[in-house]
């Protein structure tokens, strides 16, 4: 099996219009959940999200691709330039993948084909309404303008979609099927529809994201994407490629019991599939999936004490949810960012937290990100539907 490297990285997000500006973000502690500006909000229950604010898309792109282009792709496609930028490498086509994961795909295409012909009367919608709102829209268009033509596809787990994707991007690259990849996650739900079917649920905080807070109420929406270049370590080495980290291993499960209720039972064994031969002592960083349910976090807490045992006590836990929000499908890849920042020395914080739960017992990095040398982390992602994946990571060698 090859050991597989991250190259390139990319983003847009509501803490940054790319990578640095995102790290530096993280690492001031930033909040950039506030008042939602959508159409309509004002008849929202709840009103705050994580938006990405001042993207200008006709910055990025010409009207012809406007017209295919829904809001979750122009993220994709902005991330995926930023990291072969980063990666500066030259692909073989068709021995290179491309997977992406979403949620809702072009939700916001739907909303607007839904207020068009419902509210306003209209007896037609926008011609490219299809290739805008489908799933595989971000990966396809990724393809094209790269000039992918190996494996393309997307991958919708909920919120789990971006870890399995990127998992999905190393075992391909680790079995020698394909040479490099371009994996991560990409979403835009924040429209009126979009948190209308979440406020649903009842899960949403009117107040903020305060994961492992005895006060927090809810999780919050954010948007956006993040784009990383996978390949194998040996390539990478050779051409004098800057490694950012090593996948080290990947872990999915499914609960099989509930729809929305998070199991321990999976979550756990997630992270031992992740972890594979390595000692739990080895991991220093877990980045949680953290949403600020009480649910989320109490089974998640539990689920991480029983894989690491006396160990637990000893590991750094946040959540950058707090700060970006819940990117959903996109979730996992810029909570990824957060994952390489902690390898590179300094580990983000979980903001928010006036009191921590006592139930949720563990050394949360809470307020402002914390300096220490971190050798290897997890990336957990449990989603609605008893969905789990969990990525581990190492420092670079």
């Amino acid at each position: 099996m090859r050991r597989v490297v991250i190259t390139g990285r990319g983003t847009v997000n509501p803490l940054g219009a790319d990578v640095p500006s995102t790290l530096a973000a993280m690492a001031d502690g930033t909040c950039a959940i506030g008042t939602l500006t959508c159409q309509d909000a004002d008849r929202l229950s709840i009103q705050i999200g994580a938006e990405v604010r001042g993207f200008e898309p006709a910055a990025h792109f010409d009207k012809p691709q406007l017209g295919l282009l829904d809001r979750f792709a122009q993220f994709a496609l902005v991330a995926a330039r930023e990291a072969m930028t980063d990666a500066a490498i030259t692909l073989t086509p068709d021995r290179t993948a491309v997977i992406m994961g979403t949620s809702g795909g072009g939700f916001g295409t739907q909303n607007d084909a839904y207020r068009a012909v419902f509210q306003d009367g209209k007896s037609r919608v926008h011609p490219f309404t299809v290739p805008r709102l489908m799933a595989n829209a971000a990966a396809s268009h990724i393809s094209m303008g790269i000039g992918v033509t190996g494996p393309t596809y997307t991958v919708s787990t909920a919120c789990a979609s971006s870890n399995h994707a990127i998992g999905q991007a190393y075992q391909m690259i680790a079995s020698g099927m394909v040479e490099a990849a371009l994996a991560g996650g990409a979403e835009a739900m924040l429209s009126f529809g979009g948190i209308k079917a979440w406020e649903g649920l009842r899960v949403l905080s009117p107040t903020g994201c305060r994961p492992f807070c005895s006060t927090r109420d809810g999780m919050v929406q954010g948007e956006g994407a993040a784009v990383f270049v996978l390949e194998d370590r040996d390539a990478a080495l050779a051409r004098g490629a800057t490694v950012y980290a090593e996948i080290t291993g990947f872990g999915m499960t499914s609960d099989a019991r509930d729809i929305v209720m998070p199991s321990q039972h999976g979550a756990e064994a997630a992270m031992r599939r992740a972890l594979g031969n390595t000692a739990p002592q080895s991991v220093g960083y877990i980045n949680a999936h953290g949403t600020g349910t009480r649910a989320n976090d109490q089974i998640e807490v539990a689920a991480i004490r029983a894989v690491f045992g006396d160990h637990a006590d000893h590991l750094l836990v946040s959540s950058t949810k707090s700060m970006h929000g819940h990117l959903i499908g996109a979730a996992g890849a810029v909570e990824l960012l957060g994952c390489l920042m902690a390898l590179d020395g300094t580990v983000p914080p979980t903001v928010g937290v006036a009191d921590q739960d006592a139930a949720c017992d563990l050394d949360v990095v809470a307020g402002s990100a914390r300096a220490t040398q971190i050798d290897m982390v997890l990336s957990n992602a449990f989603a609605f539907g008893g969905l789990n994946a969990v990525l581990a990571l190492a420092r670079p060698t």
